[in-house]
């Protein structure tokens, strides 16, 4: 019926399918006439847009602005990325950047713009692209105040990563984590001078998310926002600054988790294989990977070797079933945030349909999940 047919603008609807990460070719099986409607021929129903609303994942009521959003592109968040790789962030990916910033968004208001950490580390250290990795990596751990020989110390790796977050977020840096369903992708940092966040693949083996941790957090100290690749490839179309703040990003993790003078003194006379891989991954804290590509990095294995490996073990990583929806929850948010929310709430400063916004949870679940938070066993 005429009646059905939604005024809406070609151009908005064009802006969030690319925003979405998808092409006319993409949609075409379930949105027909979606190039038509894009052109300003043809108009959808509001069923139609429903059904495109939720595919795209934005609120309906975005297709009805006069003109698409003032919100940043990625090629305005992600400066240090060559075109073929922002080209190539998948709808996913890109779904998962917009809940990074809504929920930087939700730390800004719940905090009243003011950073409720003493210290902010991206302000305190700052760097150039042409400092020495090594040095970097030794102020920064001097920043955070973990010895390696603490970091030794940590009996396994959910303890080593629970004391990295922790530790990050004392510093100023909020740590959510998500399924990624895009295993080629580790994680994503955004750049803010108050709350800077990172965002990681909650799928990836733990040791492998600590690694991404301190990726980002390099990111972070450049003030740049980033996105944590398994395949370096992207570095080929990347020139000067830009290309050195990438390569400093993945070597820093390495520097910083894995010294050199502690990676020589415990690695003795150890073959560099696999078996070896494994005992130092444990004594660090780190995935075989990351010591793999320490072998790699020293010239003491070929770069075939290092994929052969790194393609075998991501090949072994089993995906977890989907687990307590609560307990994902407090993973995924952190239960200091989650804390934040609910301490604003009980303080009248913010409604119950805010804390669900805030919690992305339903109103009918948050009482059960601020008694799983209460049980402080996350």
């Amino acid at each position: 019926m005429a009646a059905d047919i939604m005024p809406i603008s070609p151009t908005v609807l064009r802006w969030a399918r690319e925003r979405a990460g998808f092409s006319l070719d993409a949609l075409a099986g379930d949105f027909t006439k979606l190039a038509e409607w894009e052109a300003g021929d043809m108009a959808p129903t509001y069923p139609q847009l429903e059904q495109l609303a939720d595919k795209l994942k934005l609120p309906i009521s975005v297709f009805f602005f006069p003109e698409p959003p003032d919100v940043p592109a990625p090629e305005q968040t992600f400066r240090t990325l060559g075109a073929q790789q922002l080209q190539g962030i998948p709808p996913r990916i890109r779904l998962l950047l917009r809940k990074a910033r809504a929920l930087q968004l939700g730390l800004e208001e719940l905090n009243n713009g003011a950073s409720p950490s003493v210290r902010l580390i991206t302000d305190d250290l700052r760097f150039s692209p042409s400092e020495n990795i090594n040095e970097i990596a030794s102020a920064v751990r001097e920043y955070l105040g973990v010895s390696i020989e603490e970091q030794l110390s940590w009996n396994n790796i959910d303890h080593a990563l629970k004391e990295w977050r922790s530790t990050l977020q004392s510093v100023g840096v909020y740590v959510f984590k998500d399924q990624f369903r895009q295993p080629e992708y580790s994680g994503f940092c955004l750049y803010d001078p108050i709350f800077p966040i990172i965002y990681v693949n909650n799928t990836n083996s733990k040791s492998r998310q600590i690694f991404t941790l301190f990726h980002e957090l390099a990111h972070l100290l450049f003030h740049t926002s980033g996105i944590d690749e398994k395949n370096d490839r992207y570095l080929e179309q990347l020139r000067d600054d830009n290309l050195r703040i990438e390569v400093i990003c993945n070597q820093f993790a390495s520097s910083f988790l894995i010294p050199d003078e502690i990676f020589e003194s415990v690695n003795g006379s150890l073959v560099p294989d696999e078996d070896a891989a494994e005992e130092l991954a444990r004594r660090f804290s780190v995935s075989r990977e990351a010591i793999f590509r320490k072998f790699l990095d020293r010239g003491e294995i070929s770069a075939y070797q290092y994929e052969q490996a790194a393609n075998q073990w991501s090949a072994q990583l089993q995906k977890g079933s989907g687990g307590n929806p609560y307990n994902n929850t407090i993973a995924y948010l952190g239960r200091d945030y989650i804390t934040l929310a609910f301490r604003k709430f009980h303080q009248n400063q913010i409604s119950y349909a805010d804390l669900s916004d805030y919690l992305n949870t339903k109103q009918k679940h948050l009482a059960t999940l601020e008694e799983y938070v209460a049980r402080g066993k996350n």
